[in-house]
């Protein structure tokens, strides 16, 4: 049986409800998953004003727990067509596990947010994915198995790199039925690719 983890960062909570979403479909395929979100760089008096989702359950993560699991799945909003800076923050304190290879072989995958159909999901997806493979991790995206992805009856996230979800600039849209079944199938897919190689 495989271990995941589900690793996110959520401003307004659409990255946590795909997150939640990943963990049940590695769930599904019979994995133990640990949901954890990474800290919150934002002084939180800021954080309030600007409506920041601050009463998210998932524990906060610890970059040593890392190599407890045999697979990362890596979700977070996009900043300028890249991965956020709490992301990014908490990735840059990898370097130990980097330098010792903790993670070498272990499988990763990533899933993001954009505000707009346009706005750096594929970017965001590889600032990811570039990480991972420094780390010795082998990236796994959303197979066009999962069809949601080539529907085009409706405005939906979704890409071969990654689930993907659209917020809208004001943050009002929340992921949609198609969006979350990606996220669920990305992450019963990582799941039984950890367990065919670790068992």
């Amino acid at each position: 049986m495989a271990k995941v983890l589900v690793l996110y960062y959520s401003t307004y909570g659409h990255i946590e409800k795909m997150a939640e979403a990943v963990a049940d479909g590695a769930r599904d395929a019979g994995a133990t998953v640990d949901i954890r979100r990474v800290p919150e760089l934002v002084p939180e008096e800021t954080a309030r004003k600007a409506n920041f989702k601050l009463d998210q359950p998932a524990p906060v993560a610890q970059v040593d727990d890392l190599p407890n699991y045999d697979a990362i799945i890596i979700g977070t909003g996009t900043r300028y067509g890249r991965m956020s800076s709490q992301m990014a923050n908490f990735l840059d304190q990898t370097g130990p596990l980097w330098a010792r290879g903790a993670l070498n072989g272990k499988v990763g995958g990533a899933f993001a947010s954009t505000a707009t159909q346009h706005g750096g999901q594929e970017t965001t997806l590889f600032s990811i994915i570039t990480n991972l493979i420094h780390l010795g991790m082998i990236p796994v995206g959303l197979p066009y198995s999962f069809q949601g992805q080539s529907r085009l009856d409706e405005v939906t996230g979704g890409t071969p790199y990654g689930a993907t979800t659209i917020a809208a600039s004001d943050g009002s849209r929340q992921p949609s039925g198609t969006e979350l079944a990606g996220a669920r199938f990305q992450g019963k897919h990582i799941a039984e690719i950890a367990t065919r190689l670790f068992g």
